[in-house]
């Protein structure tokens, strides 16, 4: 349970060898976190995480498979995390690929296997997450969108399509645990500067794992429901959003 100051104690992370990921359960971790599980695969690089953490402070650091497609495992292993470690703070799913729509257009099953990283695997395990916090009596699920999802443009649309299904599974999952003590929180960056977008031409008002992790930090401690990285996003995607079809082909092809 957060502590009498309100700082996280326990976090869970989904996809436990993200750069982001770590730039957060590092400043967890500064604070008064003590306990960092990281859930992934072997090859995700976990191991580098762990050690931030343990290096910044945490001191029960555990690494556990979790395959974002073996939906059918996550029941129990998101429920051990919880059995084992008795109460956890903070569930942050920053789990997913990016891809090419090239790829996609070549490999339609390329293009099903995002859709099952992305979205699927998150909503099933978002939805054991939601019940077990909601045993425990409290909880912040922290899901990672993109502005990518906000509205469709031709060089992602794939990419994009599993993100906007997860927007709205995540404030559907908010609104319906209003009241429980749980708490859902989007997060919704531009261009991140991580090993996923490494090589690629950084669009606008791009940012960095540090900077996404300070607005998460920053978020829940005002129990933000969605927050935008950097913020000043907000504006021009309202724009965007309600702008007519032949006028978004135009702006979203520069």
């Amino acid at each position: 349970m957060r502590d009498a100051l309100g700082e996280v104690q326990s976090v869970l992370v989904l996809g436990g060898g993200s750069d982001i990921g770590k730039a957060l359960v590092t400043k967890l971790a500064a604070g008064r976190c003590r306990t960092v599980i990281l859930a992934g695969r072997p090859e995700d690089g976990m191991d580098v995480v762990a050690d931030a953490a343990r290096a910044a402070g945490a001191t029960t650091v555990e690494e556990i498979l979790w395959e974002a497609t073996d939906v059918a495992s996550h029941e129990k292993v998101i429920g051990d995390v919880f059995d084992r470690f008795g109460d956890i703070d903070l569930v942050y799913a920053p789990a997913g690929i990016l891809g090419s729509q090239e790829a996609f257009d070549k490999d339609p099953t390329f293009a099903a296997l995002a859709v099952d990283i992305n979205l699927t695997g998150v909503l099933s395990s978002g939805l054991v997450v939601a019940r077990r916090m909601q045993d425990q009596g409290h909880g912040v699920f922290v899901v990672m969108s993109t502005v990518a999802g906000m509205r469709g443009r031709k060089d992602n649309y794939v990419y994009g399509a599993t993100k906007a299904g997860l927007d709205v599974f995540a404030q559907g999952l908010g609104d319906a645990l209003e009241g429980t003590g749980v708490h859902v929180m989007v997060v919704r960056p531009g261009f991140v500067h991580t090993k996923m977008t490494e090589g690629m031409e950084a669009a606008p008002f791009s940012t960095t794992p540090d900077k996404v992790a300070e607005a998460i930090v920053e978020g829940l401690a005002k129990g933000s429901e969605t927050i935008w990285v950097p913020g000043l996003l907000k504006y021009p995607f309202f724009v965007f959003r309600n702008l007519p079809r032949a006028i978004w082909r135009k702006v979203s092809d520069r």
